[in-house]
């Protein structure tokens, strides 16, 4: 076995690779895989990670939001179920196996193998190691941020419930993940890559109150794939941020010189509730829904390109947001 810091240190330009080596204790990671079916009659967000307390305690755990019937599960595992594999992403968790590639699941609500085709990951370079830009070289960051993949298509089959067996086949996919000590104060969290005017377009924007030397600023990262080309709004490459929050729906532009994203993002009556990490318990909570909708816009060089609506889109709205940002 390689020392925990060498193991981190190749983490560190890999984001969808496990980053906690050598961690005991006030430390989360997790990994987001989003699937739904061509009919869009099952969407489900499968959640594998781990869980170490500021206190030691520590467990792995998977959680699944069904994002149709709006209500979320949490398995506790023995951490020793929790295997990474140290040279690629690949991750042994039970009975349950997640990878780029796909996925093979064991779980009361889901069983069986899906194969992950096509994956768009978000470029990964020397100073810039995925969507974190160099804020990933930053070791007090109270929350990292990887873009496993904006969009991939799905293959194979699921036992979903007891209700038989679901072909997930040209169904849709994405893949996050997060890792640190704890969730920030407040955020908010978009995303969707079901655009009927134009397949493979996806769209992904997080905001959130970052701690930063003693003060905080509100950080924002948005990633825009149409046609083949991933656009990249973040706070890194000087990108301007407007939010204005409503009572069931977001108003957010990211734009900088040359290109301009709208979302109107309007929240569903319907949410699970999933656990998130303090200090690396999950001891926190937030309502996601799987059910929201995303009117985008896309300008470039003041010229609309894409105008359409995202469905079967997660959105978080956590914290005490304020109205106003930017």
């Amino acid at each position: 076995m390689q020392p925990p810091w060498l193991l981190r240190w190749r983490a560190l330009w890999h984001p969808e690779m496990y980053h906690g080596w050598g961690r005991t204790r006030a430390y989360f990671e997790g990994w987001y895989v989003k699937m739904v079916d061509p009919t869009r009659r099952y969407a489900f967000a499968v959640i594998p990670g781990i869980s170490m307390g500021a206190d030691g305690e520590q467990h792995a755990f998977i959680q699944v939001l069904d994002g149709v019937r709006c209500r979320a599960s949490y398995y506790r595992y023995p951490v020793a179920s929790f295997q990474p594999a140290t040279t690629h992403f690949a991750l042994q968790l039970g009975d349950n196996h997640f990878s780029a590639d796909g996925v093979t699941l064991n779980l009361p609500e889901l069983r069986g193998t899906l194969r992950f085709k096509d994956p768009v990951s978000w470029p990964s370079t020397l100073g810039a190691p995925g969507v974190m830009g160099w804020y990933s070289f930053m070791p007090f960051m109270e929350c990292y941020h990887g873009v496993v993949s904006m969009n991939h298509s799905l293959e194979g089959q699921l036992q979903v419930y007891d209700a038989g067996r679901v072909d997930f086949t040209t169904g849709q996919g994405y893949m996050e993940k997060d890792w640190g000590r704890s969730f920030p104060s407040w955020w908010i969290w978009m995303q969707s890559n079901h655009f009927a005017e134009a397949p493979g377009t996806s769209v992904m924007v997080s905001i959130a109150r970052i701690p930063w030397l003693g003060s905080h600023f509100n950080g924002f990262l948005g990633g825009f794939l149409h046609a083949g080309t991933l656009h990249r709004f973040t706070t890194y490459t000087g990108a301007r941020l407007e939010v204005s929050r409503f009572e069931h729906k977001l108003n957010v532009v990211l734009r900088d010189k040359h290109k301009r994203l709208e979302i109107v993002a309007h929240q569903a009556p319907g949410t699970g509730e999933l656990l998130s990490p303090i200090q690396g318990d999950m001891t926190g909570k937030v309502n996601e829904s799987l059910q929201a909708h995303l009117d985008v816009r896309f300008f470039l060089q003041g010229e609309l390109v894409f105008s359409g609506q995202g469905q079967t889109a997660g959105l978080e709205v956590a914290g005490a947001v304020p109205e106003q940002i930017g």
